[in-house]
């Protein structure tokens, strides 16, 4: 039954972006007002260039503490080596993912474009759907 279930069906289809002159700052405040722990960074024409996320803060807080003085951009600081999942996937797939990083979401593509993000919680929203 899990094995039917597609990426698609539980990710976030509504996408909050940033982009990589965003100031790290507001990023966080994105962050917090949305309630979610990464966020895409994207081109001009919505192209992924990396994700920004909680553990990207971490090493802003870091620099922060050593250097005595907070900024910078989102570009600076965004993972830009990223992993993604296809939409069409199986959630079972995704699990496997998630065993396999410690990354806590994954953009999402479909046909080469980003259409979603998935979340830890998305596959716990799977399982919960099934019982």
């Amino acid at each position: 039954m899990l094995a039917k279930i597609t990426v698609a069906d539980y990710m976030s289809k509504r996408l909050v972006t940033l982009a990589k002159d965003t100031d790290v700052i507001d990023a966080v405040k994105k962050l917090l007002d949305h309630k979610i722990t990464s966020a895409p960074v994207v081109d001009q024409i919505g192209r992924l260039l990396g994700m920004f996320s909680e553990k990207d803060v971490m090493n802003i807080v870091l620099e922060a503490a050593y250097n005595q003085s907070m900024g910078g951009k989102v570009g600076d600081y965004m993972t830009k080596e990223t992993i993604s999942v296809d939409a069409e996937s199986s959630i079972v797939d995704l699990a496997e993912k998630f065993q396999q990083t410690s990354v806590r979401s994954f953009p999402v593509f479909l046909d080469n474009d980003l259409v979603g993000i998935v979340s830890r919680t998305d596959v716990l929203r799977a399982l919960a759907s099934i019982h």
